[in-house]
């Protein structure tokens, strides 16, 4: 295999690790094997270990604090600076506000030849006030001073130039869409037999014949949670069987529109908690509908892990769910915060078990057709060679 990016010197910069184990490693993966020399920056947390022996690929742990810190942040854009400028990196791509802000200043006081941002979705949607004035200027800065930047679907990319965030000349999507697009291989229903799920039913205590409404993310109030919560609720009122399943972790310091505890869920019937795993899939496999009732999305790559299974989602129609739901072919889009409407499609899927089935196949033929995690990194390494050309780094 040719390695079209042999030797060029590559920082893929993330607030924390999590961030980039759970949607970049397949990616990075693919650059390291490019014969990229990738280094990954982010804070020094546990999940940095499971990046250890991709082909090509180091970590170098920098503390980026999540939230305004100005003493850790200016530390942060000093080590990040310092880094960049020894390492003579050739591009610095950053994901997630805080990093890819730390990284534009720092990779542009650096030299660095192509300075790259993904927006993966705008915190400052749901802030008011001066700290929405202070994150939408900071996303601002971003689109200045980075080479080019991306959107991870096009209604954002169109929602980002409306709102003055950056230059349409200077912002553009990869493909279809998707950060990363998603693993087919990894997400396939045929992996899975029916007593591996039936053994994954009997481990959360759901009835065989019961059917199965998932949330995957950050447990949290600008993922819609309250309001899915709230329609879960009435769709039990009305004698309905469907049990909820939450994957996905607390996220009590996002500080954006407010926390939910574990204390307001544990006392419903037929909820169940299962907490962070990194095999969504196997939740996937039992689910008959992935509902993501969320504010904000930058594109929502749990939506396109849930089509390669098989799954049709009920999400809300904001920028991004709309480009990774086809509304009436591949799930439900209801406007956000709206309980009923949401409350009412959710009755109507879970009725129509012909219709579910429907759904899901156009789903996985969609995401099998479009968001191919192959397809989307070569499409990423196309494009990074291109900028590389036009820097006269590249033959």
């Amino acid at each position: 295999m040719t390695q079209r990016l042999y030797g060029i010197r590559i920082a893929r910069i993330s607030t924390v690790p999590f961030f980039v184990v759970a949607q970049l490693k397949h990616q990075i993966a693919t650059l390291g094997a490019q014969g990229a020399q990738v280094t990954v920056v982010a804070s020094d947390e546990p999940e940095m270990a499971l990046l250890q022996g991709l082909e090509g690929v180091r970590c170098v742990p920098i503390d980026i604090p999540r939230s305004i810190s100005p003493w850790r942040d200016l530390i942060a854009l000093v080590r990040l600076y310092r880094f960049l400028r020894r390492e003579r990196i050739q591009i610095a791509h950053s994901t997630t506000p805080k990093a890819g802000l730390l990284t534009a200043l720092a990779a542009f006081l650096a030299g660095v030849p192509v300075r790259l941002h993904t927006f993966t979705g705008q915190p400052w949607v749901d802030m008011r006030g001066a700290k929405r004035w202070l994150t939408r200027a900071s996303d601002r800065l971003i689109g200045i001073l980075n080479t080019r930047c991306y959107a991870d679907s096009a209604s954002q990319r169109k929602f980002l130039i409306e709102q003055g965030i950056a230059d349409a000349s200077r912002l553009f999507c990869i493909g279809a869409g998707s950060l990363a697009g998603v693993d087919v291989q990894r997400f396939d229903p045929n992996c899975f037999l029916q007593n591996q799920r039936e053994s994954m039913r009997q481990l959360l205590g759901i009835p065989s014949a019961a059917l199965v409404l998932l949330f995957v993310g950050r447990i949290t109030v600008d993922k819609g949670v309250r309001e899915l919560l709230e329609a879960f609720q009435r769709l039990k009122a009305t004698g309905n069987g469907v049990h909820l399943v939450l994957v996905g972790s607390f996220d009590t310091g996002s500080g954006v529109a407010g926390s939910i505890l574990l204390s307001q869920i544990d006392h419903l019937s037929d909820v169940h908690v299962v907490g962070y795993t990194d095999s969504p899939e196997s939740y996937l496999s039992i689910a008959d509908i992935l509902c993501l009732p969320s504010y904000r999305e930058g594109f929502g790559t749990v939506v396109i892990e849930a089509a390669a299974m098989g799954v049709p989602t009920v999400g809300t129609e904001i920028y991004g769910l709309s480009d990774a739901v086809v509304h009436g072919e591949t799930g439900l889009l209801v406007p956000p915060r709206n309980v009923e409407e949401l409350t009412g499609c959710l009755e109507k899927l879970l009725a129509d078990k012909l219709l579910m089935k429907k759904m899901g196949e156009a789903a996985r033929q969609r995401a099998l057709t479009l968001f191919d995690a192959r397809k989307v990194n070569r499409q990423l390494v196309d494009e990074y060679c291109n900028l590389l050309r036009k820097k006269r780094m590249m033959e």
